[in-house]
């Protein structure tokens, strides 16, 4: 029976569908397991890969994290030539991870090319790891669809079999896009599609304590609210006069905009907001703090400009953690409900 190995972009949601099909197929009886050759980077030695984390957690495995992520790359890998040493060591960690395993699911880098000139990329460990692909896709443009059609044409000349794509968390506007579009033309092409799995905002939007985390920002208001989900990012940089009405158009959102702004602050917090994030360093009017306690909603200040504060949040993806039951089972209704996992799982013993 061949490994999974699970690809795609940052932010397609890789380790949810890999949580969710791991938790499938072990419920129909097999014995799974986890593994991530390619870790993001740690930047302490008590620092874990926090998906892998919650994968060991939930399938219960008995191996340690240094086994089921032997390795963390950072954008300057190359500084360092022990590319044997590190791929002895990934191959030894990952006989241990399987040994008692029925088939492995293998969680991708941050993207498929990662590490490609050590030939320690997805493709490259898929056909060492005797793994097919599941290619896991996040729509955001046709560009981002061309992406996911390079990848399988990548993996189809080298040799590397297709158990399916997966389009995930697709937000309701690309839906019909994605059904009458998107899924006929892979299909055309000869790949299969295993499933088109809609956006739910209880496991794709990131919460408060995400974006606060990746902003590093000094909490004024609100530490016990950091667990509300944030669902859209809008910048503050209307008149006052266009506030209320622009700003009603988001619900759950995250509001960016100066310190100074305590006009559209206040506007905000008359709206459906999870977090106002105020940057420039300037500290808000008392007035700003005070209704935002009223509200219930955070209020974080950070020292970047309002441009570099979104730039970092647009990066900011939702991690699962052990304790999230209700995600955790989300991932394997999703499975479940829109995805065809007989047919991954029959690619697998082919």
């Amino acid at each position: 029976m061949k490994n999974l190995y699970i690809m795609g972009a940052p932010g397609s949601g890789k380790t949810m569908v890999a949580l969710g099909l791991a938790q499938k197929f072990q419920a129909e009886g097999y014995k799974v397991a986890y593994f991530k050759p390619v870790g993001a980077p740690c930047f302490s030695p008590d620092q874990y890969d926090a998906d892998a984390v919650l994968l060991k957690e939930t399938l219960q495995m008995a191996a340690p994290i240094a086994d089921i992520v032997p390795f963390c790359a950072g954008s300057s890998y190359l500084s360092g030539n022990r590319r044997k040493e590190k791929l002895a060591a990934i191959e030894a960690a990952f006989q241990r991870v399987s040994a008692d395993a029925d088939l492995v699911i293998i969680d991708g880098a941050m993207f498929p090319f990662v590490m490609c000139s050590w030939e320690m990329d997805d493709i490259s460990f898929a056909r060492r790891f005797n793994a097919a692909a599941v290619v896991v896709i996040k729509l955001e443009d046709d560009f981002s669809f061309d992406r996911a059609l390079f990848y399988n044409e990548h993996l189809q000349l080298k040799g590397i079999p297709i158990a399916g794509n997966i389009f995930n968390g697709v937000p309701r506007p690309l839906q019909a896009k994605t059904e009458g579009i998107f899924v006929p033309l892979l299909q055309e092409k000869g790949y299969p599609v295993a499933g088109v799995i809609p956006r739910r905002a209880e496991i794709s939007s990131p919460t408060v304590a995400e974006y606060q985390a990746a902003l590093g920002g000094e909490i004024l208001v609100g530490q016990d609210r950091l667990h509300l989900l944030v669902e859209d990012i809008v910048i503050g940089a209307m008149t006052l006069d266009s506030a209320l009405r622009y700003l009603r158009r988001s619900a759950d959102k995250a509001v960016v905009l100066g310190g100074d702004r305590a006009d559209l602050a206040l506007a905000a917090l008359e709206t459906s907001t999870s977090v106002l994030i105020l940057t420039g360093g300037l500290y808000p009017d008392v007035k700003v703090l005070a209704r935002a306690e009223e509200k219930g909603v955070p209020v974080i200040l950070v020292h970047y400009d309002t441009y570099t504060a979104v730039e970092k949040m647009h990066r900011v993806s939702r991690h699962l953690r052990p304790e999230d039951k209700n995600g955790i089972r989300i991932t394997l209704e999703n499975i479940e409900e829109y995805c065809n996992w007989q047919a991954v799982l029959e690619a697998l013993k082919s």
